[in-house]
């Protein structure tokens, strides 16, 4: 690496350790964290666009910055942003459904659980059922909208050409089922999503956002030391 390439870099990591630097004081100072809850009730599809889209876009150029140890701009990044703004946009009402559904089942004693532990079994549950049902769904359709980005090389007009079955094929379902679905879910995502649906309605998807973001960093940090 030159040395323009590595001021570069470290530049790159003081604007990435300055934005996170920048959320947390305005989430924890409380007129700004009382702004954003205020923004978040009022337009909770726009914010569940703009957080999910900013934070999971910065957590791939994140990844690829820690494995290949330079930061480059993924193929499709305006198409990858979108994707996971529209994303964040379905995650609004999915996490409502999940939570307000399995508080029904605990309230009918349809799933065993301790009276006194409810918040608890209410959030392990949540966390639970959304992993085992919509989550493989939605890991699957990125999986095959990523796939898409890098066959097209990021250019619209090749994107459009591409036949779904060859998209499909290129995908490496063995993969996709015996690390993202049978690992990442059951040790990652479950316990994950437990502890964020045990905060406030106004920052889980933010909390999701940024355990996508957490979780992408330690797969690159694996990768790299495997390397």
């Amino acid at each position: 690496m030159g040395r323009d390439e590595k001021l570069g870099t470290v530049a790159g990591d003081a604007v990435i350790l300055a934005f996170f630097i920048l959320l947390t004081l305005l989430l924890t100072t409380p007129t700004t964290r009382a702004v954003y809850i205020r923004l978040n009730s009022s337009h909770p599809y726009l914010l569940g666009f703009l957080k999910v889209s900013i934070l999971a876009t910065l957590g791939e150029i994140i990844s690829k910055r820690i494995s290949g140890g330079k930061y480059e701009k993924p193929v499709g990044l305006l198409y990858r942003f979108l994707i996971w703004g529209l994303l964040g946009i379905i995650f609004v009402p999915i996490f409502e459904l999940y939570f307000s559904g399995t508080r029904t089942l605990l309230e009918k004693n349809l799933l065993p659980h301790a009276s006194s532990m409810f918040t608890l079994f209410h959030a392990f549950y949540t966390s639970l059922i959304m992993n085992l049902t919509f989550a493989p769904v939605f890991m699957a359709f990125h999986r095959v909208t990523d796939t898409y980005i890098e066959l097209g090389n990021g250019k619209f007009k090749s994107i459009l050409k591409l036949r779904f079955n060859d998209v499909l094929k290129n995908v490496n379902w063995y993969q996709f089922t015996s690390f993202v679905l049978f690992k990442t879910i059951p040790f990652f995502w479950i316990p994950a999503h437990t502890i964020t649906f045990l905060l406030p309605s106004n920052f889980r998807i933010l909390t999701a956002a940024l355990l996508s973001v957490v979780l992408g960093i330690l797969l690159s940090i694996r990768s790299s030391k495997l390397k």
